[in-house]
């Protein structure tokens, strides 16, 4: 019985709902348009939390930096403005490698040596924004690249300072559109008019990855030294630890070693940065937090506006079948039944809004997970908590109307004109 009156319930909100076409399109929109910005800010959310944890485990998930100064990602209330401290020069960074030991750890020592560079070959050239980094034999294993053809650089080629260079993947497509991988190797190069041997190409991490090497060339930090440095240029000093358990103790060594070589007294202040990739991992996914709270702040005051759009349209409904309510009361129908079927009206009208919702802001989010290369997300959590909080609106519009309508005196209603 109690199913019957369900199903008979159901079929009368969509009779109702046809003979109010407009008024109701718009208020499913209404819903629609908030359950979007919900769920479609929240799955392009996780889309780039997925994009972003991809980006740092490639970057070397137990990769510790020393340098001069503090990352410069300041996004929300919390950012800071990083400090600057004395740079590091090159023998203070040398001595540092040569003098850090701990088991399994691996010690680099690099410099951005040049930004906004043209790179040439024959008659192909980049745009002038790649980025030259001096490395040493170490850099590419902490800082998680990988070689797709020819190789690294050797010590020798470091201590030497020889004119070779390994090239990211966007310079590789733009000097040598149609060669080859194998081909590319042996090719001379143009860097800001110095010639250099391409020994080697790096893997392609792709358009989302923030911080790749896919449009940059790295050459010895011998021969990025005697080109490029300057008095205070500072350099970055990255300690790869043999596995995650090590990271507390390493950094902690390697504080040590470096307030050692800096002569700092007990008392004093570091006056270096020290920033592991996982804390920076976090530092992100934290702010991102901000992102989520922006999402539902937007969709539950949209909501709200809709729940008092459908609160005036099934207001306006009761009015219009206060005859059709008259008649059913006569019938026999009882107060319960009648305050169901405008409730259950309510609910179906917010269902269908979340429905559309739900699906426009997959394709939403889904979109921003394409463009970041990120795999395809559903958002089951979200989906469901659409569709609750579509049930909760539903409710809070369709009660105080539904009880209206439960309430009319039959013979009054019979008389309204």
């Amino acid at each position: 019985m109690a199913q019957r009156l369900f199903i008979e319930n159901i079929k009368v909100a969509l009779n109702s709902i046809r003979g109010q076409m407009l008024r109701t399109v718009l208020t499913v929109m209404i819903i629609a348009f908030g359950i979007t910005a919900l769920v479609g800010i929240l799955t392009a959310t996780d889309a780039i939390k997925a994009s972003l944890e991809g980006n740092f485990s490639s970057l070397g998930a137990n990769t510790i930096t020393l340098q001069n100064r503090g990352s410069a990602i300041t996004i929300g209330r919390s950012g800071q403005v990083p400090k600057s401290f004395p740079a590091i020069p090159f023998d203070l960074a040398m001595d540092f490698k040569k003098a850090f030991e701990f088991p399994g750890a691996t010690v680099s020592v690099s410099f951005n040596a040049a930004s906004a560079v043209e790179i040439r070959f024959g008659s192909n050239k980049t745009d002038p924004n790649v980025t030259v980094m001096g490395i040493d034999e170490n850099y590419f294993k902490t800082a998680g690249y990988e070689v797709l053809s020819g190789r690294d650089f050797n010590v020798t080629e470091i201590e030497l300072g020889a004119p070779v260079a390994v090239i990211g993947g966007d310079v590789a497509k733009k000097l040598f559109p149609n060669e080859p991988q194998q081909k590319i190797i042996g090719k001379e190069i143009s860097v800001n008019g110095r010639r250099y041997k391409v020994i080697g190409m790096l893997v392609s991490k792709g358009s989302s990855a923030a911080l790749s090497g896919d449009n940059q060339v790295f050459i010895p930090i011998t021969k990025a030294r005697s080109v490029y440095a300057g008095a205070n240029r500072s350099f970055a000093i990255n300690i790869m630890a043999g596995s995650a358990k090590d990271l507390d103790p390493v950094s902690g060594a390697a504080t040590g070693l470096l307030r050692n070589l800096r002569q700092l007294r007990p008392r004093d202040e570091d006056n270096f940065s020290i920033t592991r990739s996982d804390s920076l991992a976090t530092s992100l996914f934290e702010n991102l937090e901000y992102v989520t709270m922006a999402a539902a702040g937007i969709g539950l005051i949209t909501l709200l506006g809709a729940a008092i759009a459908l609160m005036n349209i099934m207001l306006v409904s009761v009015t219009e079948r206060t005859r059709e309510i008259g008649t059913r009361k006569a019938l026999g129908a009882k107060r319960n039944s009648i305050l169901w079927q405008f409730l259950t009206e309510a609910i179906v009208i917010c269902q269908l809004g979340g429905l559309l919702g739900t699906l426009v802001g997959i394709l939403i989010g889904n979109l921003v997970s394409f463009f970041l290369e990120s795999p395809f997300i559903i958002p089951w959590f979200w989906i469901l908590m659409a569709g609750i909080i579509c049930f909760v609106v539903g409710v809070f519009s369709g009660l105080y109307p539904a009880i209206k309508a439960a309430k009319l005196d039959p013979i009054e209603a019979l008389r309204y004109e």
